[in-house]
């Protein structure tokens, strides 16, 4: 027996501490910001963390200093300075990493931090580095990073938040005698204790001009009426967008204050005349990684727009009437100034190990992007888990390359000669070369919801071969080989974030902005 029903309900997704680390109940103090020299606040936390370890959960304390400005101007961006993260992890750890012949560890942190101002919203990537470090005979391992960090611009008055979220370490191993260890490497990921104090509150920041009490003390300046919050980024932003400061969504920009950033911000997202809305019709904003394996490195997948078309949800109830199968079939498509396509992006690589080479390329969508849910749901525990598989034919195309500082004439027509191709689980259902990731979710409420969801987002992952090139050079030079040699093959792992939808027929504040674009921006993880 089948029944019909309207979409899953699209549930407001929390802020993520890390899905795959239970909560652990630590004990430590949050160290208050002190104000320092004129306009300058120095911030000072210390902050109970729980690391996934091959051993197991283990309790870490993180340590994060940095200088903020006493306060802000509308408009004008700022970047934290002197930012630097201490991570101490239990002996437990320095077991783990003894035990695969490891003698030093070189860490690299990437520390979520949520920026709020009002009701707007954006996460921030803090990265920092550090020198190898031995591993301590007995006794916890301090890892201490620093680096830049993203800019941010508050567009209106009210004050700027931070808060620190989930934590990955990217520690490189290398042996006594100075070689890699197998493996050569291991990723941390750590969330923030349940009991962290103040949700993991690092300051804040009040944006606009000072105000007096009656007796003449400074206060701080509340939001302005009608604010529509805070935008985070360049202040250039896309023509586009450039006359919808106030209502785009959040941004963060990879830069300096004043600076170029490393991306043009948010792309615009929105439905036209060119590609109307229907009652089903979402709005996301996409942007992950992928792993080049011939290279040995990463690709980042530049921020896109997908406009997604949402089918109904069937269920084919149990017999006993006590569940059934949920199945749910959507579409969607890239959208990049009206062609279905990613923004341009530009990947850094040492071909062959040894010589640098630039590449701005694209991703094309060649044929209809699909996106199928399956899973159960009980109607008596009111369980439900889900997966999703999206599916979508892509052509990469490289527009511009340039090998040791000399630029190459790709010509008009260099790409893939195929689109990519992951391993399909359902050849015949679903037959050709395209990507596939894939996602899942578990929701047993009164909780909300963990792991992927299409109406809310979050993680999918997959594998992906990159074929030969084909049509690139100029003027008798063909350039396919040392693409193909240098890129192409098999075994590259794709991990994308997809980020809250905006549902476009139903407005939701917390989910779009006021032209109903999609409000909240996701962040890409390795």
């Amino acid at each position: 027996m089948r029944g019909h029903r309207a979409a899953v309900p699209r549930p407001h997704r929390v802020r993520a501490r890390s899905a795959s680390i239970a909560a652990f109940v630590v004990l430590a103090a949050l160290v208050p910001a002190a104000a320092t020299a004129a306009g300058t606040q120095e911030v000072g936390v210390e902050l109970p963390y729980v690391c996934a370890l091959p051993s197991g959960e283990r309790p870490a304390t993180v340590r994060i200093s940095a200088h903020f400005p006493g306060r802000a101007k509308a408009g004008e961006a700022f970047s934290p300075t002197d930012v630097t993260t201490t991570v101490e992890l239990p002996a437990e750890a320095v077991a783990d990493l003894t035990a695969s012949k490891a003698a030093t560890a070189r860490a690299a942190t990437r520390l979520g931090v949520d920026v709020t101002q009002g009701e707007a919203a954006a996460e921030a990537t803090w990265r920092g580095t550090a020198e190898p470090v031995p591993l301590p005979e007995s006794g916890p391992l301090t890892l201490t990073t620093t680096g830049d960090v993203p800019s941010v611009t508050g567009r209106s008055d009210g004050d700027l938040t931070f808060r620190a979220g989930g934590l990955a370490v990217d520690l490189a191993l290398g042996a006594a005698d100075g070689t890699a260890t197998e493996p050569g490497s291991l990723t941390v990921d750590c969330s923030l204790a349940g009991d962290a104090p103040e949700e993991g509150l690092l300051t804040t920041v009040p944006v606009g001009p000072r105000t007096a009490d009656p007796d003449g003390t400074p206060t701080p300046s509340g939001p302005s009426p009608g604010s529509s919050g805070a935008s985070f980024g360049p202040q250039d932003a896309p023509e586009d967008r450039q006359d919808r400061q106030g209502d785009r969504a959040p941004e963060v920009a990879e830069g300096t204050p004043g600076g170029t950033a490393a991306g043009p911000g948010a792309p615009p997202c929105l439905y036209d005349d060119g590609h109307p809305s229907t009652s089903a019709s979402l709005n996301a904003y996409v942007t992950g990684y992928t792993n080049v394996e011939k290279l040995r490195g990463a690709s980042l997948i530049p921020l896109s727009c997908v406009l997604i078309e949402q089918g109904p949800t069937d269920i084919e109830f149990f017999p006993d009437f006590s569940g059934g199968h949920l199945t749910q079939h959507s579409e969607g498509t890239l959208r990049h100034r009206g062609r279905p396509r990613t923004p341009p992006f530009q990947a850094t690589f040492l071909t062959f190990g040894f010589t640098p080479t630039k590449a701005t390329m694209v991703l094309e969508q060649t044929g209809p992007m699909t996106m199928d849910a399956s899973g159960e749901t009980s109607f008596i525990t009111l369980f439900t888990s889900l997966e999703t598989r999206v599916r979508v034919p892509l052509v990469l195309r490289v527009t511009a390359l340039e090998v040791n500082g000399t630029p190459l004439e790709v010509g008009p027509d260099c790409r893939t000669e195929r689109p990519l191709r992951s391993p399909e689980p359902d050849p015949s259902a679903y037959p050709g070369d395209h990507l596939v990731l894939s996602g899942s979710s578990t929701h047993q409420p009164p909780d909300q919801p963990t792991g992927y969801l299409l109406s809310s987002g979050g993680p999918l992952t997959g594998e992906v071969t990159i074929p030969a090139f084909t049509g690139c050079g100029t003027g008798g030079e063909n350039l396919d080989r040392l693409l193909t040699a240098s890129v192409s093959g098999p075994g590259n792992y794709v991990k994308q974030i997809q980020g809250q939808t905006c549902a476009v027929q139903v407005f939701n504040p917390l989910e779009c902005t006021e032209d109903l674009q999609p409000l909240k921006i996701p962040v890409p993880e390795r």
